[in-house]
């Protein structure tokens, strides 16, 4: 007997918002390691190392942020600069607490593994509303 139910949308956005909740609810920064190659990634390209983007997601750092189904979108200052953020979900490779490293990293749509998170020299950008993170993220299973 097969099962013919229809197939399940991506669970991605899912737990991108329950990683961001916990996260938070511990009082600890946000910060998503994004593939800014992936099309419909709009952030600016001074920010890109490496085809990727390290952004602070603290409240206090972004404005209007929504986590939803497609995309994450908000506002954030860059250089004194505010922008417009979006990205889609399939462009997160990782969701972590930029003071312990824990979260969560994400296969790449291929089913591929992400690319290693940017060392202490090639993190994102220190511009306002971003903080550049102290080391390298050490990511853990959540169970």
């Amino acid at each position: 007997m097969t099962d013919r139910s229809p197939p399940m949308s991506s669970n991605r956005p899912y737990l991108l918002r329950a990683i961001y909740d916990w996260i938070t609810d511990n009082q600890l920064t946000p910060y998503v390691l994004v593939d800014a190659t992936v099309e419909g990634v709009r952030v600016p390209p001074q920010v890109v190392k490496n085809g990727q983007v390290v952004l602070n997601l603290a409240m206090r750092a972004v404005a209007n942020l929504e986590l939803g189904n497609d995309y994450i979108g908000f506002q954030a200052r860059f250089s004194g600069v505010s922008q417009a953020i979006r990205i889609p979900v399939q462009a997160v490779l990782a969701l972590y607490a930029q003071e312990n490293g824990q979260g969560m990293m994400f296969p790449t749509e291929d089913g591929d593994p992400p690319p290693p998170a940017p060392g202490p020299d090639d993190s994102g950008p220190s511009g306002e509303g971003t903080e550049k993170p102290r080391r390298s993220p050490h990511l853990r299973v959540v169970k």
